[in-house]
């Protein structure tokens, strides 16, 4: 019975030590494990020399073309990790021919001082912040802008190579040239100067001198669009030019 016993509290002294390597080694595992995966994304997140380089390189550039109300943000991509560069004592970055810091673009990185010269680029973005007009709710190709049609809010000017039209006098009268949806910045390519009369129709000219302004009704010789020239024949016969405006008269300075 005693020999029973002890030979019971070895088998259990055995199990329990067994048990207790294979709960250490599990555990083991699984903080080498932890500490493997986190050691790989802090290599794959962390910024390599050139992005670095690329990083201070734009903060000096973009604050010398720095534009007023406008917050700059810069993101800096990453090389292609198949790339292999050669060591190398001194990079140069710079703006490759054809491309400009705003938007979507690339910076080139060149090796002017190593062994092996190497050239290679750096996907970049350059977004603006600030102020302009964006479309209130859906409007349709064609559509003349009203001062209800768009309100003011931050948008990235660098989003589209397109110009903003950060004031309401550069898109109020003019013409959609295809639909626009609710919160999208009026850009130059999204309007068209607005024909407001056809050739023949009866329109308001007022003619302007020093110091005088003389309004007569005429009849338009040619189609009348906001802000370029139109011929118009007054009731005495005169032909006159002069440019279109909104309210669909012709201002002729005298």
């Amino acid at each position: 019975m005693k020999q029973s016993r002890q030979l019971l509290f070895i088998c259990l002294s055995f199990l329990r030590s067994r048990w207790l390597a294979l709960r250490m080694s599990w555990r083991t595992l699984c903080v080498c494990s932890a500490f493997m995966v986190w050691a790989a994304v802090a290599e794959t997140h962390a910024p390599s020399a050139e992005q670095s380089l690329t990083q201070q390189w734009l903060a000096a550039q973009t604050q010398q073309m720095a534009v007023e109300n406008l917050r700059l943000d810069v993101e800096v991509g990453a090389l292609d990790p198949r790339l292999r560069l050669a060591p190398c004592n001194r990079v140069e970055p710079y703006v490759p021919p054809g491309n400009r810091l705003w938007g979507r673009t690339r910076v080139g990185l060149r090796c002017v001082e190593g062994a092996t010269r190497w050239n290679v680029f750096l996907p970049v973005t350059v977004r603006a912040w600030g102020s302009a007009w964006v479309i209130k709710g859906r409007v349709a190709s064609g559509t003349v802008l009203g001062p209800d049609d768009a309100m003011l809010a931050e948008v990235d000017w660098a989003a589209n190579d397109s110009p903003v039209l950060a004031t309401q006098d550069q898109w109020l009268g003019l013409t959609t040239t295809r639909p626009l949806e609710t919160g999208q910045a009026l850009r130059r390519n999204m309007v068209k100067a607005s024909q407001v009369f056809a050739a023949g129709a009866e329109v308001r000219v007022r003619a302007m001198g020093r110091g005088f302004v003389v309004t007569t009704s005429a009849q338009a010789l040619s189609a009348g669009v906001v802000g370029q020239s139109a011929r118009v024949r007054t009731t005495n016969g005169n032909i006159l030019t002069g440019i279109v405006q909104p309210d669909r008269s012709v201002g002729v300075t005298l």
